[in-house]
């Protein structure tokens, strides 16, 4: 079930916070109820992917001490399980509205989509699991009823398409000449190639943050939220270092709980924008 994966589902509470709704119990209730939903469809995802992927995660150096690829748990209690937790997820999404649903729902489809042959596409790939990262976002905003910034999906987009290039990166690197007997995809790129798109994307990043930080209508007027702008660029150089000079990125939410730099910065980013948003005030 991957619990420290659920690290990603936080994202749904990024509209909560900048809708400036943060001290509102009705809607902080909701957006918990929702990332609780989440938790259990992405958990299901990942038993059935584990499942999908049980040969080639028998010949990955890491991933076959899983327990269903290592065998300390049996396929049909993965299952059970799965299909419990996405039934129950999807029925209490529904109930807590159309619209949530509908998306939780759209949340899944990409799921099969993608374990269906979107993961076998080049570039496509990347672009799919970036789409996670956005559907849980939308949800968040979607949940507590507010608009949707076009900041929100730009900065989401972004930020995902960054983790995933480097978590390519890292499985290419890792692997080795074995890396297309485990992930075909991996075929279709090379070091030199993801360089380049991670550089793009890193480029894109920081000027899109940036910009959000002084141009986005609900930021406060003296745009003090521009003093965020070194800790971001802090933390995707920290990022950027772990990729390259220790072999992270192949699980962000490993990276980001086992780094201290860089959890610091995450922590003091999150800080600092409540502060300037619930402090500061417009």
């Amino acid at each position: 079930m991957r619990p420290k994966q659920w690290a990603k589902n936080l994202l749904l509470f990024v509209g909560l916070v900048f809708a400036l709704k943060l001290n509102d119990s009705v809607s902080l209730g909701r957006a918990l109820i929702a990332f609780v939903v989440f938790c259990a469809i992405s958990s299901a995802a990942y038993l059935f992917n584990d499942l999908a992927d049980l040969e080639q995660d028998r010949q990955h150096p890491r991933k076959r001490r899983r327990p269903l690829a290592s065998g300390r748990i049996r396929p049909v209690h993965a299952v059970a399980l799965g299909s419990t937790l996405l039934l129950g997820g999807l029925l209490v999404a529904f109930l807590l509205g159309t619209r949530f649903g509908l998306l939780t729902f759209g949340y899944v489809v990409l799921n099969v989509a993608y374990n269906a042959g979107l993961k076998h596409v080049v570039l496509v790939d990347v672009f799919a699991l970036a789409s996670f990262f956005v559907f849980r976002a939308v949800a968040g905003a979607v949940q507590i009823d507010v608009p949707i910034s076009p900041w929100l999906y730009l900065c989401t987009i972004l930020g995902a398409l960054f983790l995933g290039l480097a978590k390519r990166r890292h499985e290419l690197l890792l692997l080795g000449d074995d890396a297309a007997s485990h992930r075909q995809i991996l075929s279709e790129y090379s070091p030199e190639m993801l360089e380049q798109l991670i550089t793009i994307v890193t480029a894109s990043l920081v000027m899109a943050y940036s910009l959000y930080t002084f141009s986005a209508e609900n930021l406060p007027k003296d745009h003090s939220m521009m003093l965020t702008i070194p800790i971001v660029l802090f933390g995707i150089f920290r990022y950027l270092y772990l990729v390259h000079r220790r072999e992270g990125g192949g699980s962000p939410e490993e990276t980001l709980l086992t780094d201290r730099p860089l959890l610091a910065a995450v922590l003091l980013l999150g800080l600092a924008s409540i502060a300037v948003l619930y402090l500061r005030g417009h």
